[in-house]
């Protein structure tokens, strides 16, 4: 109980309440998630990538229809490209396997035209918006099995950054796109990464019905939590939550090249009626 109460402090920056509930191995790491972003360059062990992906398998998948990939890059100087196209992010370069998690309706497309079926749904927003809740459900399982193994593991957006490149490396058909990418490998042992704290659950958890103004103090008191997780992390981050996400949406070109996804959807065959 101990330990899940330090966890417990170290998610919300705060003592919580513990729940009434049986603790168990698999709710500890659960809470133990941190991202890794320094990596030792020691190889999987054998089996760990196709452990990973019949955890991510076993994910929930919208009617069965299973629209994701994955392409498991680890070739080094594919991994290197890949870094330089995802803003030079070097933990890319530095871990043994590299994941681009994919919204692949082209499977789905090709199993269509086979039978002589329409395909027309899947120029729907809903397909899309389904494949990447697909995608995203699979990664996160198998994120939680890596963990499990002892490896750590960081989710890495910018592969959004240049999705016609990305698309090119990985030689991806049209209605294939590359959601987000994720690091595998074994943590740096020199570096320990904090477990960052996340909003006050009476900021995110609502019931019956939704309320916004009722999150306003717990969004006052994460504010202070989080204005101290960054000094104590030494990290340059300016102001606290509230400061540093409204600047984050503040304007399009905060969002860099990831504002012309639309433009690179269609480029990549969505039609997204």
């Amino acid at each position: 109980m101990s330990e899940a109460l330090n966890l417990l402090k170290a998610r919300y920056g705060r003592e919580e309440t513990v729940p009434d509930i049986s603790w168990n191995p698999v709710l500890e790491r659960l809470l133990s998630h941190r991202s890794v972003r320094a990596y030792s360059s020691k190889p999987l062990p054998p089996g760990t990538l196709e452990t990973l992906v019949a955890a991510a398998q076993s994910a929930a998948s919208s009617s069965n229809l299973q629209l994701w990939s994955a392409v498991a890059v680890e070739d080094a100087e594919r991994r290197q490209r890949l870094s330089v196209l995802a803003g030079d992010q070097a933990h890319i370069r530095q871990a043994p396997l590299f994941l681009a998690w994919l919204a692949d309706l082209a499977r789905l497309r090709r199993v269509a035209a086979q039978r002589d079926i329409p395909a027309e749904g899947l120029d729907y927003f809903e397909m899309f918006v389904m494949a990447t809740v697909d995608a995203a459900l699979a990664a996160q399982n198998a994120v939680i099995a890596a963990e499990s193994l002892g490896l750590g593991t960081v989710y890495i957006g910018a592969l959004r950054n240049h999705p016609e490149q990305v698309a090119a490396e990985l030689n991806l058909p049209e209605s294939v796109f590359p959601v987000f990418g994720l690091v595998v490998g074994h943590p740096d042992p020199q570096v320990t990464p904090a477990i960052k704290p996340r909003l006050p659950q009476d900021a995110v958890l609502h019931r019956e019905t939704y309320t916004l103004e009722s999150q306003d103090d717990a969004v006052r008191r994460y504010d202070r939590i989080m204005a101290a997780f960054y000094a104590e992390q030494d990290m340059a981050t300016p102001g606290d939550w509230s400061e540093h996400s409204a600047r984050r949406v503040s304007g399009p070109e905060k969002l860099a090249s990831r504002a012309r996804l639309k433009e690179a959807l269609n480029a990549l065959g969505f039609k997204l009626r």
